[in-house]
């Protein structure tokens, strides 16, 4: 898929951004800017798209993104429904590579820090004792004074360089061409689509027809911009929308099989194990037991 370039405000009195979102929900636009960004979620629920990967978010989530990786995270449909209780909240830190000087990566003091922004182009999740430590230095930073903002700055960039407590999440993405507004028009309504009808038979003429091209135009579309096949793309949307609903631990695996699109379960198992790596039952216990 090809996203939108993103454009971060910026101002002479600071070299980075940090602030606290508190707003319906994350919005929609898939994009990407050449800034590194550090995003903690606080509240929120959905399904994120991050390079060539879809997987679900939740509350607590630490995700490093490195520079022009595209990304978004798409709410539950409940986030749109203009429900005044039912509000996603983040902190989001953005930052240039170069944002401590052109210089700054070429010494060998910070031989570390070049390591770690090639590896967050692929996207990483935090987890263990990092992410408990960025998220106390993270939240502080925001109402920091000048020179304490970019010492935590520092800090945070110090702990990732270090650690091994993190996953990639897009390990095979590549950067390809930029989109024009017409494609990214067109595979948003896609995407709005695949999300809000993911329960429902849903065959390539139909999905064509929502794209307004042939059927064949259609999947070798989507195959470019995705790097995947539709029912691959829609297999994992299905997917996503399992794990989240086997962490409520409010219905039966079998039940969530269904509700999630899969028309018999042997198909789930299969379908789940080969996108997860593991049965949805032992998924459902490493959160629950």
């Amino acid at each position: 898929m090809k996203p939108h370039f993103h454009k971060i405000p910026s101002t002479s009195q600071h070299s980075f951004s940090i602030r606290y979102d508190k707003k319906p929900n994350f919005g929609t636009l898939w994009h990407f800017h050449p800034e590194l960004e550090l995003h903690h979620i606080i509240k929120g629920q959905g399904t994120q798209f991050i390079g060539d990967t879809v997987k679900s978010f939740s509350d607590g989530d630490l995700i490093l993104l490195g520079e022009n990786l595209p990304h978004t995270w798409r709410c539950t449909d409940e986030y749109f429904q203009g429900k005044a209780d039912v509000e996603v909240e983040a902190y989001v830190l953005q930052f240039l590579p170069t944002c401590f000087g052109k210089d700054f990566l070429e010494i060998p003091e910070t031989q570390s820090i070049s390591s770690l922004f090639e590896i967050a182009k692929k996207g990483m999740i935090i987890y263990g004792n990092t992410k408990k430590k960025l998220i106390e230095i993270l939240h502080k930073t925001i109402n920091a004074s000048q020179l304490d903002r970019v010492i935590n700055l520092l800090r945070m960039i110090q702990i990732l360089a270090a650690t091994s407590e993190y996953e990639t999440i897009s390990p095979g993405y590549a950067n390809r061409q930029l989109a024009n507004i017409t494609e990214m028009e067109k595979l948003e309504k896609i995407y709005a689509y695949v999300l809000s009808h993911y329960r429902d038979e849903i065959s390539l003429e139909k999905i064509a027809a929502i794209a307004n091209l042939s059927v064949s135009t259609f999947s070798r579309y989507f195959k470019k911009m995705t790097n995947k096949t539709f029912f691959e793309f829609l297999i994992e949307i299905r997917i996503s929308n399992a794990c989240r609903a086997l962490i409520k631990d409010k219905l039966p695996i079998e039940v969530i099989c269904y509700d999630c699109g899969f028309n018999n379960v042997s198909n789930f198992y299969r379908h789940f194990n080969k996108v997860i790596g593991m049965t949805p039952y032992a998924y459902k216990k490493q959160y629950l037991f």
